[in-house]
């Protein structure tokens, strides 16, 4: 839904990024720039650039496009379908203010965004990264390209919403997912809250996003009238050999197929809209993992995507930071 004419004001949603397609030179491109971000790897340029360009793309862009593709949507890729579909939803709530998507890292990117709103003569622009916890991993990683465009857009007026890892609207949306859940399938033996992981060492520099998480899943058990012991809350998608965030989803996993625990409920409120993160890594691959510990069934229960509880609470999100 387009906006008025005299509309001076806009919405920018912001997701991570997507290959263009799912083949491995789509891929190897995609992963070059996001892996690339020294807010992603953090490893000094002249080191890390040899290694990743001739030793990890040529080897696992190829394995990493066999994955998009097992998932991918007409239209494009899961994140890039659904983000949009929730874009459109945002847009047609908010008929005063233009609503736009771009993307961290790929096609779609905030430069190219905020360069079409502001030749549409928008110079107030609230960002809304789709990260409800914040991280210099993620959100950070957003507000440097922001600070670029002050630079490049003077009179341009942007702000930045950092998190809403515990918003009452978003929390709210989270547990009726859940609870919604229950009551169409009844509860598995355990409760998993599996988040990307980052490594601990930034956590103990001050990133804040650990304990976004745990205040988040914290707000969600009340909400969905839990106990906070009710949840294992896991991080996931581990990345090199460094020590990330414990305990690991996958490690999780396999102990409790071990252990007798034959079903497992497992949700993902890091992430705003399904993405190879959440429908290969933890609904293909994880469960596939859990069976083999000696588990039955993983009960994967999908993200807000375009719900029209998530709109709603992006809306409620987006406007209390101009109250």
């Amino acid at each position: 839904m387009e906006p008025a004419k005299h509309v001076k004001s806009a919405l920018l949603l912001v997701n991570l990024g997507t290959p263009e397609r799912a083949d491995a030179d789509s891929v190897k491109r995609y992963l070059a720039e996001f892996l690339m971000d020294p807010r992603v790897v953090a490893i000094p340029r002249f080191i890390w650039s040899p290694i990743l360009n001739y030793i990890i793309l040529p080897k696992r862009a190829a394995p990493v496009a066999q994955k998009y593709a097992g998932i991918w949507m007409q239209g494009g890729s899961p994140l890039k379908v659904l983000s949009e579909a929730l874009r459109d939803k945002v847009a047609a709530r908010l008929p005063d203010t233009r609503v736009e998507l771009a993307m961290r890292y790929g096609r779609d990117n905030i430069d190219a965004a905020i360069a079409k709103l502001y030749a549409e003569g928008i110079r107030q622009i609230t960002v809304l990264p789709l990260y409800p916890q914040y991280s210099t991993t993620t959100t950070a990683s957003v507000e440097d390209r922001i600070d670029a465009m002050r630079a490049r857009f003077k009179d341009a007026t942007f702000n930045v919403i950092k998190s809403y890892h515990d918003h009452p609207a978003w929390v709210e949306a989270v547990a009726q997912q859940l609870t919604a859940h229950f009551a169409q399938h009844g509860r598995a033996e355990k409760l998993m809250c599996s988040f990307h992981g980052i490594p601990e060492a930034l956590v103990r520099k001050g990133d804040p996003y650990a304990a976004h998480c745990e205040a988040g899943v914290h707000a969600i058990a009340a909400a969905a009238g839990l106990q906070r012991e009710d949840i294992v809350m896991t991080y996931q998608s581990r990345f090199g050999k460094a020590k990330w965030l414990e305990p690991y989803t996958v490690q999780t996993l396999e102990a409790w197929g071990r252990a007798g625990i034959k079903t497992v409920d497992v949700v993902c409120p890091g992430f705003a809209v399904d993405c190879l993160e959440t429908l290969e890594e933890i609904a293909d691959t994880n469960a596939e993992i859990f069976k083999h510990a000696g588990g039955v069934r993983l009960n994967y229960i999908p993200c807000l995507n375009e719900s029209d509880a998530h709109a709603d609470a992006l809306v409620r999100i987006a406007q209390g930071a101009h109250a």
